[in-house]
């Protein structure tokens, strides 16, 4: 249910109202979010739950990618658009039985997050599969550069928003939101820990998600006593995700990188302020503190100084938020989908 299947599921769904559409995946779990096009599971399902980022993918995969290839032989598909690293990494096989199949790699994080950190163990099948894609779709002008390198037919394209508007926030409630994995050492939750300790009397954090940190982190603002400061909401759904962000009055994210977060453009569309430290996603969305605030890179005391600002004047608020609704405007999902659809058709 992270923001990588979001994101696809939501271009995909508005993709197939103009063009057919599969999904395919290597889990034969249920769908988080819905799919309004057909969805192949694997001959060979993998359910592991995690992201691999070991070595050797084209032999730990081996069953799974015939079974891929085999599934765009039968469906006689004129695209295949493959997620993350994993799923780039068997291009080179796709290509070599299928040489003209059009493979688009699409990449949802950082460019030095997936080289020196995510696929440092399998950098070489992850890097040929670049160099073999027809097209490497990227989420930022940082990370153009870096996969560039490898394949010159990159091209940046934005993650839309996700979610409908019910009703834009009146920045009146003391509420600071987050929507977030909990990752401690992604998400920089550690940090935020820190940050809570130090926020203004009468402000809560409110922080919606799920991840393999959670318990430790719930065990930690009980220790530390942050009950009052920072509150954990879990899984949130759509409907109670826009209630989440309508009853803030702050968006705030501390995660030391990102690709390009979906929530930043979610909480920009009710009318949020934000305020992110340095990552080159939250930098894509925000310009260098053009429609929001960027603090700097890790430290605490400037991304409080900064938070308390925002929370004592609705004036400030009101500034910040003026910044995202046009801001948001950028990431409208109509106008993202018909990039994609035009890119499809070029290759």
């Amino acid at each position: 249910m992270d923001g990588l299947k979001r994101v696809s599921t939501v271009i995909g769904n508005e993709l197939a109202k103009k063009i057919e559409v599969n999904y395919y995946s290597l889990s034969d779990s249920a769908s988080f979010f819905k799919l309004t096009a057909p969805l192949i599971t694997s001959k060979y399902p993998v359910n592991t739950g995690k992201s691999f980022r070991g070595k050797e993918p084209l032999i730990n995969y081996q069953d799974q990618i015939t079974d891929l290839i085999r599934v765009l032989k039968v469906g006689k598909y004129d695209a295949v658009i493959l997620t993350a690293g994993l799923l780039t990494s068997f291009i080179p096989k796709i290509k070599n039985q299928l040489p003209n199949m059009h493979c688009v790699a699409w990449m949802h994080n950082s460019y030095e997050t997936y080289m020196n950190n995510y696929y440092q163990f399998m950098k070489a099948e992850f890097t040929a599969g670049l160099t073999a894609a027809d097209r490497v779709v990227v989420l930022t002008s940082h990370d153009l550069k870096g996969f560039s390198n490898h394949q010159t037919k990159s091209v940046l394209l934005y993650n839309p928003l996700t979610i409908n508007v019910n009703q834009l926030s009146n920045l009146n409630n003391p509420v600071i939101s987050m929507v977030s994995r909990i990752d401690t050492q992604q998400k920089g939750l550690d940090l935020l820990l820190s940050a809570a300790n130090q926020l203004q009397d009468g402000w809560t954090i409110k922080l919606a998600g799920d991840g393999p940190d959670f318990n430790d982190l719930q065990k930690e603002i009980k220790r530390l006593g942050l009950e009052s400061k920072l509150q954990l909401l879990g899984t949130l759904a759509d409907q109670q995700l826009q209630e989440h962000y309508r009853t803030s009055s702050i968006f705030l994210m501390t995660s030391r990188w990102e690709g390009m977060p979906l929530v930043i453009g979610e909480a920009m569309n009710f009318g949020l302020p934000i305020i992110s430290m340095y990552n080159t996603g939250a930098y894509e969305y925000l310009l260098d503190n053009k429609f929001g605030i960027i603090t700097d890179d890790h430290l605490v005391a400037d991304l409080v100084e900064k938070l308390n600002r925002l929370t004592q004047s609705k004036k400030a608020r009101a500034y910040w938020a003026d910044k995202s609704l046009k801001r948001s405007q950028s990431f409208l999902l109509q106008n993202i989908a018909a990039q994609w659809k035009v890119m499809l058709e070029t290759i």
